[in-house]
C-alpha cells in the first residue's frame, strides 16, 4: 500500500506539467522574384510576352516551352494552325482539360475575348491533385490556335504547390493578354 502511495504521489508531480496547447497554424513564407516581362525572342506566328524568370525551349512545329526551373514547373503550349477544323481543336483541348475531374475539386473557367486584337479563348484553373492546374486555349477564330498546360515536375498536391500555381497564373493572364497574331 505504501509503494502504491508513493507511485500516485510522484506520478502526480510528473504529470501536473503544463496543458499541451496545439500548435498556431503556420504559413509557408515563399518569396518569389519580382515579374518582369520581355518579348518572345523566337519566330511563331503569335508573339506574346514572357517572363525574365522562365527559360524558352524552342520546340518543333511553333510549339514551345516555358520552363521555371526553381518552381520545377513549365508550361507547354502547342500551336495548330485552323485548316476548317477549329471545333474539333476546342473539343479536344476542352477533353484534356476535363479529363482532369476524377483527381479535381473544382474546374474554374474564365473566359477572355478581344475582338480588336482577335483574341479569343479560355483559362481553366484545376483545383485539388490533379496533374495540370492551369490549362488555357486561345485562337483568332480563322488561322490560329494555341492549348498551354501548366505542370509540375512533383508529386500533384495542391495545398503546397497553390502559391506556386498562383505566381505562374498571373505569367499566363499576362501572356493571354499580351499576345497578338502575326
Amino acid at each position: 500500500m505504501r509503494n502504491l502511495f508513493i507511485f500516485l504521489f510522484v506520478l502526480m508531480f510528473i504529470g501536473c506539467k503544463d496543458a499541451i496547447l496545439p500548435k498556431p497554424k503556420a504559413y509557408l513564407s515563399l518569396e518569389y522574384p519580382e515579374n518582369s516581362y520581355q518579348n518572345l525572342p523566337l519566330k511563331r506566328p503569335y508573339t506574346f510576352k514572357v517572363s525574365k524568370n522562365a527559360t524558352l525551349v524552342d520546340e518543333t512545329n511553333n510549339w514551345l516551352k516555358i520552363k521555371y526551373p526553381n518552381l520545377k514547373a513549365s508550361i507547354d503550349i502547342t500551336y495548330r494552325p485552323i485548316q476548317n477544323n477549329l471545333k474539333e481543336l476546342l473539343t479536344e483541348a476542352e477533353k484534356l482539360v476535363f479529363k482532369h475531374t476524377v483527381k479535381a475539386e473544382e474546374i474554374i473557367p474564365k473566359d477572355f475575348v478581344n475582338p480588336k486584337k482577335r483574341v479569343f479563348g479560355s483559362l481553366y484553373e484545376i483545383t485539388g491533385n490533379a496533374a495540370s492546374h492551369l490549362q488555357f486555349h486561345i485562337t483568332d477564330s480563322t488561322q490560329n490556335f494555341i492549348k498551354g498546360s501548366l505542370y509540375f515536375y512533383a508529386k500533384p498536391n495542391y495545398d503546397s504547390i497553390l502559391p506556386a500555381v498562383a505566381y505562374v497564373k498571373e505569367d499566363i493572364l499576362h501572356l493571354i493578354e499580351t499576345l497578338q497574331w502575326k
